[in-house]
């Protein structure tokens, strides 16, 4: 849906989204930064019409740390634990696409059992992130019973994660060349019996919220965006494939060990509501966390002992030349954008393609027309962390 009026400062319009007749003056008013339906500290400035929508511009910078300016300043080992930061919902898939484009302008190689236990912690982290998203999506929604039952099963993962970091949230786990450290077999067979858990409380959370009618009417033809929306601000993850196309970098333009995997690419297919819509989005992320479950199976059948870190010198130099590589994280393609010199110790320009931040740049074409309720209901189907959108 086209919106009648560009994000900026326009005069107000005084037009009925439904009618088109003259109604009233529309009032001005402010998601955030710190309301919860904003996800983070994002400022949504919402011209209204009564209850309808008519004009959305989301005001960013509420957590701007300057993280790429400041990566000039430090090493390329330094940097990790600032990637850590962008989204720390999702620490270890950040650190994996930074350290991936290092290493490949290093070329370094990365031994076979550290590139799995990457894809190991890669896959964990992504059912976390989804459950987080599971669990706060309700929340928006009116439902708190499912946070409290997603927190339970992130709280495992996260503890596992604690043990081979010895950091709870941000790890700077993954390191140039491999890991920091090695998973013990007990806690790979706590990771089996998580996947077994895990496996039968997704189908508890489908029949919990997935089909429930108060679920389905809040979120079922709400927010929808089509593929050529997604294709016109270069949308990617969950809500690229919630509008119906089976793209995945891990599959599409495969990276690491991902070719040996066998899984499927979970899309919107309106089996509830229509392609494109809050629904489909949320169960393509809940339909991904079976998918990830079944590479993590795979991966612990083909882990063999060995070493986790490959040669890396102790002072890491990279060659004069860029880099652009993206890898697909929870909440969609990821990349760095890496400039050496090739006489220094530290990245001469870093930048970072979020995300998040294209998705963030799509709410005001679809806010036009819906109501508050349902604007609410669309800002928390993106799944956006903020982290990640201002760096």
């Amino acid at each position: 849906m086209q919106t009648r009026w560009d994000v900026g400062e326009p005069e107000k319009p005084t037009i009925n989204i439904e009618t088109e007749q003259l109604k009233s003056d529309l009032l001005t008013l402010n998601m955030g930064p710190q309301h919860p339906a904003t996800h983070g500290v994002l400022r949504i400035e919402i011209w209204t019409d009564s209850e309808v929508v008519a004009h959305a511009i989301p005001h960013l910078g509420y957590l701007h740390r300057c993280m790429e300016k400041h990566s000039e300043n430090l090493d390329f080992r330094g940097v990790i634990p600032f990637v850590d930061r962008l989204d720390y919902l999702a620490s270890m898939n950040m650190e994996w696409t930074y350290v991936a484009a290092v290493e490949k302008m290093l070329g370094t190689e990365v031994p076979r059992r550290g590139e799995l236990l990457r894809i190991l912690t890669a896959e964990l982290q992504r059912i976390g992130s989804h459950l987080m998203a599971f669990g706060t999506y309700a929340l928006d929604l009116g439902a708190f019973t499912p946070f409290l039952y997603a927190f339970e099963e992130r709280e495992k993962i996260l503890r596992l994660f604690e043990e081979v970091s010895g950091a709870r949230l941000l790890y700077n786990y993954i390191w140039v060349g491999g890991v920091w450290n090695d998973w013990t077999s007990e806690q790979l067979d706590r990771v089996a019996t998580f996947c077994d858990t895990m496996e039968e409380e997704a189908k508890k959370y489908h029949e919990l919220v997935s089909m429930n009618k108060i679920f389905v009417q809040r979120t079922a033809n709400v927010g929808v965006y089509s593929l050529q929306d997604c294709f016109d601000y270069g949308a990617s993850g969950p809500v690229l494939r919630g509008s119906g196309l089976s793209w995945d970098l891990r599959k599409n333009v495969p990276y690491s060990l991902y070719p040996e995997f066998d899984f499927n690419v979970p899309v919107g297919t309106g089996e509830v509501g229509q392609v494109g819509d809050c629904w489909n989005r949320y169960y393509v992320r809940m339909r991904e966390v079976v998918e990830s479950i079944k590479i993590i199976r795979q991966v612990l059948a083909k882990l063999e002992p060995g070493p986790v870190m490959g040669k890396v010198p102790k002072i890491i130099k990279l060659p004069k030349g860029e880099i652009y590589l993206r890898h697909e994280c929870p909440r969609g393609e990821l990349a760095f954008h890496l400039v050496s010199e090739g006489d220094a110790k530290q990245p001469y320009r870093l930048k970072v393609k979020s995300p998040c931040f294209t998705h963030v740049s799509m709410l005001p074409r679809v806010a036009p027309g819906q109501m508050i309720a349902d604007f609410v209901a669309t800002v928390g189907s993106i799944d956006i962390v903020l982290g990640e959108v201002d760096r």
